[in-house]
This record gives C-alpha cells, structure tokens and sequence, in this order.
C-alpha cells in the first residue's frame, strides 16, 4: 500500500510538473517577449515620510528622474536610483495636483483642478530650479468650470496636451496657453468620454477611455492608427483602463486596469501579449493601480494606489 501511494504522488507531482512547463512554454510562445521581474518598491519621501495613495508616476528623460504625486497634494521627486531628493507641496503653490508633465528645458508643468483657493483649473509652470514661473488659466470652452486637468502631454512642437477627468475630448495649448483644438474621439455617433493622454518618444499619441476600454491609437499629425483593447473582466480584455506607458526599446504597450489589478501588455500595433500582477499585496501584486510609466532605463513604474507605493519592475530581455 506504502509503495503504491508513493507512485501515486510521483505521478501526481510529474503531471504537475509537465502541465507548468506546458504553461510556460505555451506564455513565452504566445508573449513573444520577455516576462517582468519585480525590483522593489517606492514607499518614501527625502523625509521618510510615507507616501500615501499615490495617484501619477511620471518618469521625465532628460534628467531621468522620476514624480509621484500622492493623495496629500505632494509632488515627490526622485533621482534614476530611486533615491528622494524634494517634494513640491502647498508651500510652492501645489494644491491637489493630477498630473504633471516635464519639457526639454526642464520646466515643470502641474494640472490643478478648480477649488476653493482655485477659481479656475489651471497649469502651473515651474522652471528647472522648481520656482513658480506662471499659470495658463483653462476657459473657453464648454464644460471648463468643472474641467479637471487630469493628465498632461508634450508633443514636439511645445503644444500641451489635457486630458480631463472623463472629459470627451483632449486640449491642444501652444505654449502661451492659448486653446488652439479639442482632439476628439467618435464611436457610433458619439464623442468618447476620455481619462489619459501620452506621447512617446516617437510623436505617437495615446488616448485612453475607461467608458468604452479602448486605446485610440495617432501619430504625430494626429492621423489615426490603430484602436485597441476589449471591455471585460477576464484575462486579456480590460475592465476600467486607467493609463498606458510605453517602451519603445522593447515595442511594448502596458495598461493599467484599475478593477482587474493587473498591467496588460501589448506589442506595438496592439496585440495582446501577456498580463502581470493581479489583487494583493505582497511584491509584485497590486490593489487598485492608478498609473504606469516606463523610464529611460525600460524599468516599468506603477502606482499602486490602494498599497502606497510606486512598485518597479524590470523587463528581463
């Protein structure tokens, strides 16, 4: 009896065995790419203070560094190491920041949203030594009462891209802060509520909507490309697409899904590849994300909101 249950297990633990390797082989197959390794994780200030909720990870090229906002109206600054080196915070003017966006020269742009002390959203631009320079007040257009500039973009010519907090339609500013268009998305008929706006490093811009699960896909000139993404709640598809971030070293596209608690991942003419993390809050799970970048070292950064922390990974080529 002894001897037979012990085969039992053999058989049980090779089977076993021979189904993870066919997993593997079958993800590496389908994925194309190489998988992620967690690296650690961003909990602090300078001060080691906690960061708490953070909503936006921005990783800016020139300096490589790296700004986390968090739900206390900080902006944190980080060198490439990760390292804290200032926070910006309601001293410096900073009063419920949403996103922020950096240009060659080093110039710091911040949305703010209307509030008490707000009478209009605005973006605030503070130059490389992080002073105040001036403010580009947001009117002019239908809806800016309650417009919230939630996500900032540069493209190459120096014109500001807002998106609002699902607002239909982006805002193209030159760099005077003049209104110049509202860069909309039609589907059926109807103009798509959207909550994100990137521009990569080849000029391409990237429009997210958590109403229909889509990524809108142009190029530089604004001509279309490409849509992609599927609205649902199982492997593959998206529930509530937050933020995408790009590695164009690595041709991926990463999204955030707020609900699903994973980072799906994408070749470059959208094709789905793999996902990574899922709910929890051990190294390398997430509760509740909020944003992704990737940094000019093609480490991937994540806020993940609901655990207070930027978690960084590495793609491993």
């Amino acid at each position: 009896m002894g001897k037979m249950f012990t085969k039992i297990i053999l058989c049980l633990l090779l089977d076993a065995l021979c189904s993870a390797l066919f997993i593997s082989n079958n993800l590496n197959a389908e994925t194309k790419g190489p998988p992620v390794t967690y690296l650690e994780s961003i909990t602090q200030d300078e001060e080691e203070n906690k960061i708490y909720y953070p909503s936006a990870v921005f990783a800016e090229p020139v300096k490589n560094e790296i700004y986390v906002i968090d739900s206390k109206s900080r902006i944190i600054i980080y060198t490439s190491d990760l390292f804290p080196v200032f926070t910006l915070s309601k001293g410096a003017g900073i009063n419920v920041p949403q996103g922020v966006t950096v240009d060659s020269e080093g110039n710091l742009y911040v949305g703010h949203p209307m509030t008490k002390d707000n009478p209009r959203p605005k973006i605030s631009i503070y130059d490389a030594c992080l002073k105040w320079k001036r403010d580009f007040f947001l009117g002019g257009f239908e809806g800016a009462g309650s417009f919230v500039p939630y996500r900032l973009a540069l493209d190459k010519r120096g014109n500001i891209y807002v998106a609002g907090s699902y607002y239909p339609g982006i805002l193209i500013l030159n760099n005077q802060g003049q209104l110049l268009d509202i860069f909309s998305v039609e589907e059926e008929g109807k103009k798509v509520l959207l909550n994100y706006v990137f521009i990569d490093m080849a000029g391409r811009i990237y429009l997210v909507s958590e109403e229909t699960s889509h990524i809108y896909v142009y190029d530089e000139n604004r001509n279309f490309l490409f849509k992609f993404g599927e609205k649902g709640g199982s492997t593959g598809k998206l529930s509530r697409p937050q933020a995408v971030g790009v590695d164009n070293r690595n041709g991926r596209i990463y999204v955030v899904d707020y609900m699903r608690h994973t980072i799906s991942a994408y070749d470059n003419n959208g094709k789905y590849l793999f996902e990574f993390g899922g709910l929890g809050w051990g190294e390398g799970w997430f509760q509740y994300p909020k944003d992704i970048a990737v940094d000019s070292m093609g480490r991937i950064l994540v806020a993940d909101t609901f655990n207070n922390r930027i978690e960084v990974f590495r793609v491993n080529e």
